[in-house]
């Protein structure tokens, strides 16, 4: 805790008052702060003299940390918890679903999603003030040359995909790393969403913050501004800096360098430099705070006599690529199928009766065994398990198999969760509400009790619904619609 006891713009006292190995990630909600680990987030009470409360842990499973540990925090409009989770490598393919994502979940830690994915290390996010839309800044893949990977300012959308590891800036293919097998890099680029803006590559963008005060000049307001640690492999070498981004109408436009002077080039050609840039928050007065982790210094940058801090600026890589996104309706009714021919399942728990615990994010997080017969003239089957008893989203999907051939009439306990199967081979799985592809056990809210798992599968008149892997629940149904011949489910329960 810093403070400033006299109002002169220099903090007199520091005083340590949380600690916890690992710990990085801060965010204030009111009169409460979380803090996070690599694997941890607590939340505690802020009392009236700044200094906390007891820590009590709302979360203790994040993702393993690898070569990006340092988790970041912040509280969204909608009053939910963000967390960023960078990915474990450069560029592999991840075995949790929650590396190189943006969590979101509840502020007491529970209904955890994946909110966004395919983002190496997206440390800096944060909420344009007029239009409530978040965007980040991505660090871009090492070692494919001083040029590439740009920096990747992202629009981050709930459900998308950002192309890491195999595909990157627009629409450029990763020559290092092939995606599973069944999945082309061309599938997985139409998958992806591209950055609106790229900046020089290797700048290393961290913490990322938008500017709504008014003492910097009126240009400022509703800008953004972005701590750049600087590169450690890049000739000449980039960041160092801070970066304004310049948003118009709620958009970005370009870039212009805000801060800089941190690094120096010697007269031998060599480099060095002043300070590493990791943190920005904007003071309550106005004025921006910037953290060096290099010196252990916070700097304090305000305003005065009417003039910019610098001229200098930077062009785009990468054209503006936002457009307005369009609402997707929610279906949450189910075709109706041609006949009544009903579809018996079995599986290894009775209808209506409780899951094994083995099935549950509690337990093994396994999918069910599941068989059925195949009604007359069926050419493919869809699989769907959703859960209508939850809050939101409603229903909360936890699995969605689709272009099953029509002599797949069971499935194996526990099929891995890549977006095509290679047994049964080529059957594609799609996009649960948890935001990973594939199976998600259930993890119902303890206050809420017991509830209820629907496990439905249909039975299609065509071989296959024409959808890319990793579809949603909605593209499947609309999909579907018309050809299904027969249908059937049994219910498992689940109370923690």
């Amino acid at each position: 805790m810093l403070k400033d006891e006299d109002g002169d713009g220099k903090a007199e006292t520091v005083r340590s008052i949380a600690s916890r190995p690992g710990m990085h990630g801060i965010a204030f909600d009111g009169n409460r702060v979380f803090l996070a680990t690599v694997n941890d987030v607590y939340v505690a009470d802020v009392k009236s003299d700044g200094t906390f409360g007891d820590l009590k842990r709302i979360i203790n499973d994040l993702p393993d940390g690898g070569q990006h540990p340092n988790r970041t925090l912040a509280i969204g409009p909608d009053g939910m918890l963000y967390i960023s989770a960078g990915s474990t490598c450069n560029a592999c393919a991840e075995t949790n679903p929650e590396s190189a994502t943006i969590l979101r979940a509840k502020p007491d830690g529970s209904s955890r999603t994946i909110f966004a994915k395919g983002l190496r290390n997206t440390i800096g996010f944060d909420w344009e003030p007029s239009t409530g839309k978040l965007y980040g800044f991505d660090h871009g893949i090492d070692w494919l040359g001083d040029e590439e990977q740009v920096e990747e300012l992202n629009l981050l959308e709930k459900g998308k995909q950002y192309g890491w590891p195999y595909v990157y800036g627009a629409g450029e293919f990763n020559p290092q790393d092939n995606p599973p097998e069944g999945i082309t890099l061309e599938s997985w680029a139409k998958q992806s969403t591209e950055p609106v803006l790229g900046y020089t590559a290797h700048s290393a963008p961290m913490q990322l913050v938008f500017y709504d005060h008014d003492a910097y000049p009126e240009e400022y307001r509703g800008d953004a501004f972005v701590a750049m640690r600087g590169s450690w492999n890049r000739r000449p070498p980039s960041g160092y800096e801070v970066l304004r981004i310049d948003f118009e109408n709620g958009k970005p436009v370009a870039f212009e360098k805000f801060l800089e002077g941190f690094l120096i080039r010697s007269q031998d050609g060599s480099y060095g430099y002043l300070a590493r840039l990791a943190g920005i928050a904007v003071s309550p007065d106005g004025s921006l705070f910037v953290g060096d982790d290099s010196n252990g210094v916070i700097y304090r940058v305000s305003h005065r006599d009417g003039k910019r801090m610098t001229d200098a600026t930077s062009t785009s890589s990468i054209p503006n690529l936002i457009d307005e996104p369009t609402p997707s309706k929610v279906a949450y009714a189910l075709v109706d199928a041609k006949q009544e021919q009903a579809i018996r399942i079995r599986s290894d728990f009775e209808n209506g009766k409780a899951m094994p615990v083995k099935y549950t994010a509690d337990g093994d997080n396994a999918s069910p065994q599941l068989s059925w017969a195949a009604p007359d003239k069926a050419k493919s089957f869809v699989v769907i398990v959703d859960d209508p008893d939850a809050s939101a989203p409603k229903p909360f999907v936890h699995w969605i198999l689709y272009d099953l051939p029509s002599n797949t009439t069971s499935l194996r306990e526990g099929l891995p969760t890549e977006s095509i199967l290679q047994d049964p081979k080529g059957v594609k799985q799609g996009t649960n509400s948890s935001g990973s592809t594939g199976y998600t056990g259930p993890k119902p809210p303890v206050e809420d009790g017991e509830h209820n798992y629907h496990i439905q599968i249909f039975a299609l008149d065509i071989p296959s619904l024409g959808l890319e892997p990793g579809e949603t629940r909605e593209a499947v149904l609309d999909a579907m619609e018309g050809h299904v011949l027969a249908k059937g489910e049994i219910v498992g329960t689940f109370d923690r």
